[in-house]
């Protein structure tokens, strides 16, 4: 469905991919050019995250066109929850995604009287009122590096890149890692990769790209960020090299982290690309014909639907009462999962060459019985 607001002349579209048990979960997305194409691709990688995961729900995916730093973007975007009412009522069960933090949603739903983004599921529950409890304890909870909430999406890419690692026996401590993207999902793969011992070697903004070789203090970095996710150059630290934005794709590492844009990498850029594997923590962070020119090189890619899927998988486990709000359940839980599926991808890829990305369709289209769609 393609909507156009009638006070900016912004557009928005919503995809639902899939139905199971009549739900259907993913993101809304705000950003200037997102297109109905963007958002079909995402909605199906939403579709192939929740077969992967065993969830009992379909792939959806919303996205507006519009600059989310610009003053109207609220207005916008409560505007586009209000047109999509049906669904997000019965059937379509959304979060944050780029440009649209989870607590900006969170406060366009309460506005429209739906308490939480995930009121189509909560509004299911045998028990809405301690459903909803249970999902905002869980959201609050403090965890390392800030709320769990903000942070689960990228400890899952976290724990993919010491899966990655894991598979070719590389020692953490060695091992570096290059991060384009420091927001909700790249700042949290970044923070636990560095409290593992991991060496983060570069982190990329929308401003530019800081390069130290060595090392960088990742915390300090972070801790400098304003709202939009973008670092304070003046308070960064002389010795920390100032590259162009799109210089992270080229940075000599072990691992190239994806997790801003959707097309980061493209047949444009591939050949910039140094590392030994992609992980990728954006959604659609890989064109097709860019992954199939990485594969070439015996360069694998994690693909979104695995390596990413952790914030997705999580709330669903919350919202069924498989976990709760202490983070270490959640941490072991996903921790499990993600070495489990990163293990098995790069397994195929180290001993037959297959793609992750076939392997992970075939973990995607493999037989499986639905669970009925319980919620207590």
């Amino acid at each position: 469905m393609t909507w156009t607001d009638p006070v900016t002349g912004a557009t928005g579209h919503l995809v639902v991919h899939s139905l199971v048990s009549g739900m259907a979960t993913g993101g809304t997305r705000m950003r200037a050019g997102c297109t109905m194409t963007e958002v079909e691709d995402l909605a199906f990688g939403m579709a192939a995250k929740t077969a992967t995961f065993d969830l009992p729900i379909g792939g959806a995916k919303g996205g507006i066109d519009f600059d989310p730093k610009d003053p109207r973007a609220l207005g916008v975007l409560q505007r586009f929850c209000e047109a999509m009412r049906p669904w997000i009522d019965g059937h379509w069960v959304t979060a944050e995604d780029l440009g649209v933090p989870q607590h900006l949603i969170d406060e366009v739903f309460a506005n429209l009287g739906l308490g939480q983004s995930y009121h189509a599921a909560i509004s299911k529950a045998a028990d809405p009122r301690a459903t909803l409890a249970r999902v905002r304890a869980g959201l609050d909870a403090e965890a390392g590096g800030g709320l769990l909430g903000d942070v689960i999406g990228g400890y899952g890419v976290a724990q993919a890149c010491l899966g990655a690692a894991a598979a070719w026996n590389w020692v953490t401590e060695d091992t570096t890692v290059a991060i384009q993207g420091i927001g909700t999902m790249g700042g949290g793969a970044a923070w636990y990769l560095h409290e593992a011992g991991m060496k983060v070697v570069a982190l990329a903004d929308a401003v530019g790209t800081l390069y130290d070789p060595a090392g960088l203090d990742v915390p300090a970095l972070l801790d400098l960020r304003d709202s939009y996710g973008e670092v304070d150059r003046t308070q960064v630290p002389a010795h920390v090299q100032r590259l162009p934005r799109g210089a992270v794709i080229g940075i000599e590492a072990d691992i190239l982290v994806p997790a801003a844009i959707s097309y980061a990498i493209t047949p444009d850029n591939t050949y910039d690309v140094t590392a030994k594997v992609v992980v990728e923590a954006a959604n659609a962070a890989t064109t097709p014909e860019a992954e199939a020119m990485l594969t070439a090189r015996d360069i694998p890619v994690i693909p979104d639907f695995v390596a990413n899927a952790g914030a997705a998988a999580w709330a669903w486990w919350l919202l069924l009462g498989q976990v709760g709000p202490d983070p270490a359940d959640s941490f072991r839980k996903l921790r499990t999962e993600m070495a489990a599926k990163v293990g098995l991808l790069l397994g195929h890829w180290i001993g037959d060459g297959v793609p992750p990305r076939h392997t992970g369709w075939e973990l995607m289209t493999a037989d499986r019985e639905v669970p009925p769609l319980v919620i207590p």
